[in-house]
């Protein structure tokens, strides 16, 4: 008998003891029966101790190797369960021996016949994950004489005694025996399980079986408690059945908590699981596939645990093995550990291929289903499979069909609080809590905020739940109706998004935005959002007038995204220039007399113009004059104007063209608030850019167009077009006052002064200053007209008022009718019009002839003309003098004249009064002979261009003491001449002198040919 304390037997226990023991022991288990048959097995088959042997081996090296605590925990969490209780595992070192104690029930004569069988489990009867069978090999990885000591007797194995056993059995013939043959062959090596025999020990107090290992010499102790310590808490995870663990000093427990939750506790702290269990019986399709021991349990079970941090939530694993219940070596990668009943493959490491290990699998996935629902919503997204490449055949069964039974659950948390399958699910791109909360009502099983944005998009891509971006959120929110705090809200919880994504932000353009009408815009763009107090008032009355077209954002919902989206903010001045409102301007008439009440749209643009100011185009603005019609603003006239001092009698009332705004209107808005939105107090201008036609509504303005594009050519059309309007409306006689209040207006004074201009032109021509037009009348200072016209009449108005009507202040034509009235002027003999007069309104005709201000066939030639003298004469005799010297042969009365050819065009005048030129006359030809100087050896020459700064002339000039020219009329004196070949001739006298040199130093001037006096024409003429 073996004592508790040093007589406890060793590994290294000497031969013989151990059967010295059975003989003086009880044998409650019929250890002696059970060493018989084996005994008997090896003598009798050769090959049955080689089977036992390589069996064992195979058991210590392969599939139990390392799983020494794995193994003796398991079979305390079947005794423990066996007896309905919660175990104890203690694990200890002592005196070069491990000793496991635990306790349940204790060793029985089935567990006994178990140890020895080697390749049976006894647990076919019993719901065990193990209890003494093959999986007991692990201790030989530490020790070559285990024992099992229990309350109800205890037994040992020694490889001493089993190798002794061996080597005195013979064979039948009283031989050496095969297996002291095979034992030889193997170096002594033998299967310690084998053979058993009872010992008298007792396990310590409190338990009920103890495990008693002595040590190999190579086994360090301490190194393998470490080693039992790592995996004890994991151990009390897979078995529920133990509720402690202690390795040496080293205490690990196990306490259920509620909701499936479980703590274990170790030295290093507390970790608390979260559980899910299912089990059922094995389908008969199954039982093929499972082995003996399997096919005989009462079926499969599962278990998936999650780890809970101290704050309850999910710590999700990245990397794991299957747990079988223990450790295998099938790789994981779910968030979860699974441990379940899976059939492994004999080295007890992976699992099987069999319908067995589909079944378990396809079970773990439904539980695993329910384990997400467990959790916290916001933390379910955290075990979804990674969608990641997977670490076994295995782990990628288990992924696609957990992922396929996810698909088919409601789990995923909605933000209206149901849960939802991920087919029905949603999952904004943002993450914003805000615009969930707005949305949760919007999208149908859209997800909590907690599952929006880029931290889970991989996870909720591989269940195929929808993703909602920008242009996807745009779509949900257009058509739905809400208040505009609704919207503001919304834009608020979308602005931070719109910074970061331009993408993005081109899709919240098409964003909805409420009107302040009531309606709601389809986009940002060309949306008005009020600002200020002036732009809400004046958004308020636009939709009481109800314009067609206009997209005034409410206030409430005007946010600055918006702005950067395309919106603009208006106050009164955007809001009046909105094309909207415009239009509805321009079409208010028509709408007024289609039945409208003009009254509202008034109001708004009255109301717009007392902040922002008028505009041009509000002269469209429907209003009701006083006699109740529909006019335009700009036909209605202010009450009391002072346009309606200047307008004819027929201008203004019922069927005229002007008409007295209604006098409710007029009290109810300030005059010039009334002026700026187009109604008439003064006279109007009328101003377009860029004209590319004659404007309608102004009288003459065809005329005027032609006219000015003949003077301006390649400059027209104009880049901007002014013009006062209404002035074919003035009475006749009252046209000084009309004068004054255009001249007293800076804008039609400017339009006056625009040269070439519409309303200049128009005045001069058709207003009336004693009964004829301004142009008819010349400026009282204007005395060098005087003779061809006559001085205005007296009005009242300033010199330059009366300039800017058209009275005259110079000989100017600027089109046929001022040449057609010039030349009947010149041909009127009762005037009194001087030489020098004539000749500069003749050389101003001929200007206007070549510069193309008119056609002169379309004016009439005149019956008479004015010629050089003064003197009035009919055009049948008169000639136009193209050629200076010319005066010497031809009467001057019948001469017309304008100056040189350098100073005006003859021929052009010749071609307006159809008067031949004088040099068409006949031919002419120098007399005589004379004498060819140089001009710098004439006397007096080079003085005279040295006293005028001026060169001597280059040429010659012919002299003569006389010089005659003949013509066809006869032989003419004459005082120099320039023949066809350009040869200058003068007389040896000083008037001819000069007129020559005068010639060709360009100093030339027709006005002085006539004056007779020749010093003092020469004089001039050089000092000039």
């Amino acid at each position: 008998m073996l004592s508790d304390s040093s007589e406890e037997r060793t590994a290294g226990a000497k031969s013989g003891e151990l059967r010295e023991c059975a003989r003086s022991s009880a044998d409650p288990f019929g250890t002696a029966e059970l060493r018989a048959a084996v005994l008997d097995s090896w003598r009798d088959s050769p090959t049955r101790f080689r089977e036992d042997a390589n069996a064992e081996e195979d058991l210590r090296l392969g599939g139990y190797r390392n799983r020494l605590l794995v193994e003796l925990a398991q079979n305390a969490a079947d005794a423990a369960t066996a007896a309905g209780t919660t175990g104890r595992l203690v694990v200890t070192l002592r005196d070069g021996e491990l000793r496991a104690a635990n306790t349940g029930v204790p060793l029985d004569r089935g567990g006994v016949a178990g140890l020895a069988a080697l390749r049976a489990s006894p647990k076919r009867t019993e719901n065990s994950v193990g209890r003494f069978g093959v999986g007991f090999a692990a201790v030989l990885a530490v020790t070559d004489a285990p024992r099992l000591v229990s309350t109800t007797g205890s037994v040992a194995f020694s490889a001493a005694e089993t190798r002794e056993e061996i080597e005195e059995l013979t064979s039948s013939d009283g031989g050496t025996s095969a297996a002291a043959r095979e034992l030889l062959a193997r170096t002594g090596e033998v299967p310690v399980l084998r053979l058993l025999w009872p010992v008298e020990e007792a396990p310590p107090e409190g338990f009920d079986t103890e495990v008693r290992l002595p040590l190999l010499p190579e086994v360090g102790g301490e190194e393998l408690l470490d080693a039992m310590a790592e995996q004890a808490a994991d151990l009390l995870l897979a078995l529920p059945a133990l509720e402690e663990i202690r390795v040496g000093r080293r205490s690990y427990s196990r306490a259920e908590l509620d909701s499936g939750r479980v703590a274990v506790r170790s030295p290093e702290g507390e970790r608390t699981w979260l559980l899910r269990w299912d089990s059922g019986e094995w389908p008969e399709s199954t039982l093929t596939g499972l082995g003996v021991e399997q096919r005989a349990r009462d079926g499969w079970w599962v278990c998936w645990a999650v780890e809970l941090d101290a704050d309850g939530n999910v710590a999700p694993l990245s990397r794991d093995v299957l747990h079988a219940p223990t450790p295998t070596e099938e790789r994981l990668s779910l968030p979860a550990r699974l441990l379940a009943g899976v059939p492994l493959e004999p080295d007890r490491r992976r699992a099987s291929s069999s319908p067995a290990t589909g079944l378990v699998l396809d079970r773990a996935a439904r539980a695993y289903s329910e384990l997400v629902t467990a959790v916290a919503p916001a933390d379910r997204i955290s075990l979804v499979p990674a969608p990641e490449l997977p670490l076994s055949d295995t782990d990628e069964r288990l992924r696609e069909t957990i992922l396929e039974e996810l698909g088919e659950v409601e789990w995923l948390p909605a933000a209206d609080g149901s849960a939802v399958t991920p087919r029905r699910a949603t999952a904004l791109d943002f993450h914003s809590p805000e615009l969930v909360e707005l949305l949760s009502d919007v999208v149908p099983g859209l997800l909590i905020a907690e599952l929006s944005g880029q931290a889970h998009r991989r996870a909720l891509r591989s269940l195929d739940v929808a993703r909602m971006g920008a242009a996807e959120l745009v779509r949900a929110v257009t058509g739905l109706q809400r208040p505009a705090r609704w919207w503001r809200r919304l834009y608020d919880a979308l602005a931070p998004v719109e910074q970061q994504d331009r993408a993005a932000r081109d899709e919240f353009a098409a964003l909805p935005v409420p009107l302040a009408d009531g309606r709601t815009a389809t986009g940002v763009r060309e949306v008005l959002l009020p600002g200020g107090s002036d732009g809400a008032e004046s958004a308020a009355a636009l939709v009481r007038a109800d314009v067609t077209g206009l997209r005034v954002a409410e206030p409430e919902a005007a946010h600055p995204m918006l702005e950067r989206l395309g919106s603009r903010y208006a106050g009164a001045d955007e809001l009046l220039d909105t094309p909207a409102l415009v239009e509805a301007v321009h079409n208010s008439v028509s709408d007024a007399r289609s039945g409208t009440d003009p009254g509202p749209l008034a109001e708004a643009v009255f109301s717009l113009v007392e902040s922002a100011g008028g505009r041009d185009w509000l002269g469209a603005l429907a209003l009701r004059d006083s006699d109740g019609e529909i006019r335009r603003a700009d036909e209605l006239l202010v009450p009391g104007a002072a346009l309606l001092d200047v307008l004819d009698s027929g201008a203004v009332g019922a069927e005229a063209p002007l008409g007295v705004l209604e006098a409710a209107t007029a009290e109810r808005w300030p005059g010039w608030v009334l002026r700026s939105a187009g109604l008439l107090d003064s006279f109007a201008v009328v101003t377009e850019e860029e004209p590319d036609s004659p404007h309608e509504g102004l009288a003459d303005t065809a005329e005027w167009w032609q006219e000015a594009e003949r003077a301006r050519g390649a400059e027209w059309p104009p880049a901007r077009f002014v013009g006062v309007r209404d002035l074919d409306l003035v009475a006749g006689d009252r046209w000084p006052t009309a004068l004054e209040m255009l001249c007293s207006e800076p804008t039609t004074l400017e339009a006056l002064r625009d040269p070439g201009g519409y309303t200049s032109w128009w005045v001069s021509r058709y207003a009336r200053l004693g009964g004829r037009p301004p142009r008819h009348w010349r400026s009282p200072e204007a005395e060098w007209l005087a003779g061809l016209y006559d001085p205005a009449p007296g009005t009242g108005l300033e010199d330059w008022q009366l300039r800017l009507a058209g009275v005259r202040t110079e000989l100017d034509v600027s089109d046929g009718g001022d040449a057609e009235d010039l030349m009947h002027r010149l041909a009127d003999a009762q005037r009194t019009v001087g030489a020098g007069v004539a000749l500069r309104a003749h050389r101003v005709l001929a200007e206007a002839v070549a510069c193309e201000r008119f056609d002169p066939a379309e004016v009439d030639p005149p019956q008479a003309v004015r010629s050089v003298t003064g003197a009035v004469v009919t055009a049948d005799r008169a000639v136009v003098l193209d050629e200076p010297w010319l005066i010497g042969v031809f009467e001057p009365a019948l001469l017309v004249a304008g100056g040189t050819p350098e100073e005006f065009d003859a021929e052009s005048l010749a071609e307006l009064l159809d008067l031949p030129l004088a040099s068409e006359q006949g031919v002419l030809e120098v007399l005589g002979q004379g004498v060819a100087q140089s001009w710098g050896d004439v006397a007096r020459v080079p003085a005279a261009c040295e006293l005028l700064g001026v060169r001597v002339p280059y040429g010659q000039v012919v002299l003569r003491d006389g010089l005659r020219v003949r013509t066809a009329e006869g032989e003419h004196d004459v005082h120099w001449w320039v023949d066809g070949n350009g040869v200058v001739y003068s007389e040896r006298s000083p008037d001819g002198l000069a007129r020559a040199l005068a010639w060709v130093t360009d100093r030339w001037d027709l006005r002085f040919a006539f004056a007779g006096l020749l010093a003092e024409a020469t004089a001039v003429t050089l000092l000039r």
